[in-house]
């Protein structure tokens, strides 16, 4: 059955979970803009979708101003402790950096900053008043949601070997299933404390205390110091210019330049022209995200560690030359073996009736992050510096106070300056690809946002656990092309119709008469709303 599009005048909210747009809703109904309800949702969130997102996270937000016509973006990503560097692991004889455990939680939390930097600039109503969904929720609970508890399935002997986890996720020693009352006590505990304290609370009070005493106690490498010197930062977002159309994209140390590099890259082709489920399209599609990811991987870093060669890289005539590789090796496909990644993160769009909008991703890296929380906090912490390299030779190689490579972009879509459309998704090799997806749906294909959503999806790459690069398939009749496919030499996976591993993703769409159109991604517990 093919759900209704939510359509309106006064305001349009996007988010993957129903409970966090209703919030999102309520809080422009109360007089909001569309930072406060971007900052409510990405709290409520943090309760109700803790496998995806939370405090203990990262965040990206790319603002809007209607008033102004002014476009501006906050990267609310932490960076590595002080005292971090790679003989930290290799001399204790670790080959790499863990990816789970106390040892794996190595960047600040940059979440609470963000949300408090966005709402000081955009926002209307109390910053209370922003936090206390998100507190009623931690503290009397909510229903266990299906893809929440997929993911506790994945991960419970993860959830179950830490004690403050396996309270919240096992209370009586067996996970919570679909429809139980989750309960986060220690978290809404938390929660009241950043109310009553704003930032400062994470970052030299109470919270933060807390955190790194319990991170200490256990082994932790991050200290108050660390956490006191954390600031986020206001920065200008990237853009490209596809189909007269500009697509804007967050900075380095976002991986977002690498979506722009795609549609520079496609358009040098009528790609309207190819089938949009033909060997021809995926083939396209697969080699243009090799071509990108390769530059994509030789530079992406902290810019305030390494240059990254942007002007290059997003130029016309670069995008030209890498097509032409592709099209003169028609149909062979290009090696390229891309890092493992994780793929847990949660990203929303909300505009309100003044037209002000916002489009923001967060996330804990992996599904669970670190799959560690110190003890009465609540806080799950994220794995994000996992990602470090200890190789001096690489340009993601850990140091003190340094930025890792972000998987994290939400983008947004201006046509003469005025904001057309929001768009993001879950999974990190699969950000650039389900927007690519997404992106040209829209402006390829002629698809509404709810028809881009639901369009079959491909993910070139790997994500944390896998050994080798594949091409999957959302498979919905797609045997012959995937036939086709492997003939030409890729290695071809067909998974699920409607696939978890192709992400999940939300957007909004503006018509230049000011209707708005939104969708939440088939594949989660997501909702649109609009009015």
């Amino acid at each position: 059955m093919k759900p209704v599009m939510p359509m309106g005048y006064q305001g349009m909210v996007a988010a993957p979970h129903y409970i966090a747009s209703e919030v999102g809703r309520d809080m422009i109904r109360r007089g909001g803009s569309a930072a406060d309800a971007a900052v409510a949702i990405s709290a409520s969130l943090g309760v109700v979708y803790p496998h995806m997102t939370g405090v203990g996270g990262d965040s990206f937000f790319m603002l809007y101003d209607a008033a102004s016509g002014g476009l501006q973006g906050y990267n609310g990503s932490g960076r590595a402790g002080s005292g971090l560097h790679p003989g930290v692991y290799l001399d204790a004889g670790e080959s790499a950096i863990p990816q789970r455990g106390v040892r794996s939680s190595i960047t600040v939390p940059g979440m609470v900053d963000a949300w408090w930097e966005v709402w000081r600039r955009s926002g209307r109503l109390p910053w209370e008043e922003l936090l206390e969904p998100a507190v009623q929720y931690a503290e009397k609970g909510f229903p266990v949601s299906p893809n929440l508890h997929r993911w506790m399935l994945a991960n419970g002997k993860e959830l179950a070997a830490c004690a403050p986890l396996a309270e919240i996720y096992l209370p009586h020693g067996i996970l919570l299933g679909i429809g139980d009352r989750m309960i986060q006590t220690e978290l809404a505990r938390t929660l009241r404390e950043l109310q009553a304290g704003g930032r400062d609370a994470f970052y030299s009070g109470s919270v933060m205390q807390r955190i790194v005493d319990g991170m200490r106690r256990d082994g932790g490498l991050l200290t108050e110091g660390d956490f006191a010197s954390h600031q986020g930062e206001w920065v200008k977002p990237i853009s490209v210019n596809y189909r007269g159309y500009d697509v804007h994209q967050m900075p380095p140390n976002s991986q977002g330049f690498s979506a722009l590099m795609m549609l520079n890259v496609l358009e040098n082709t009528d790609l309207s022209a190819v089938p949009r489920e033909s060997a021809e399209f995926y083939h396209l599609m697969a080699e243009t995200v090799k071509k990108t990811f390769r530059d994509r991987d030789r530079y992406l870093t902290d810019p305030d560690f390494a240059h990254i060669p942007l002007e290059r890289l997003l130029s016309k005539s670069y995008a030209r030359h890498l097509y032409e590789e592709i099209d003169r090796s028609f149909p062979d496909p290009a090696p390229h073996l891309s890092p493992a990644m994780g793929q847990d993160t949660a990203y929303a769009a909300v505009v309100d009736g003044e037209g002000n909008a916002v489009s923001f991703i967060q996330s804990l890296y992996y599904d669970f992050g670190a799959a560690y929380m110190p003890e009465e906090t609540g806080v799950l912490m994220q794995n994000r510096g996992s990602f470090f390299s200890l190789d001096p030779a690489r340009p993601n190689v850990l140091a003190p106070g340094k930025r890792s490579f972000h998987t994290l972009m939400p983008a947004m879509i201006t046509r003469d300056g005025k904001p057309y459309a929001l768009v993001g998704t879950q999974g990190g090799e699969g950000q650039p690809q389900t927007q690519l997806s997404v992106i040209t749906g829209l402006l390829d294909y002629g698809c509404s946002i709810q028809e881009a959503l639901a369009l079959p999806r491909w993910i070139y790459g790997r994500t944390w656990g896998s050994g080798s690069d594949s091409l999957k398939l959302e498979n919905r009749g797609l045997e012959q092309t995937a036939r086709t496919l492997e003939q030409w030499g890729h290695a071809v996976e067909l998974v699920g119709a409607w696939d978890g591993v192709t992400g999940q993703s939300q957007g909004i769409v503006i018509s230049g008469e000011g209707l708005l159109t939104g969708a939440a991604d088939p594949r989660g517990d997501g909702m649109a709303i609009g009015w």
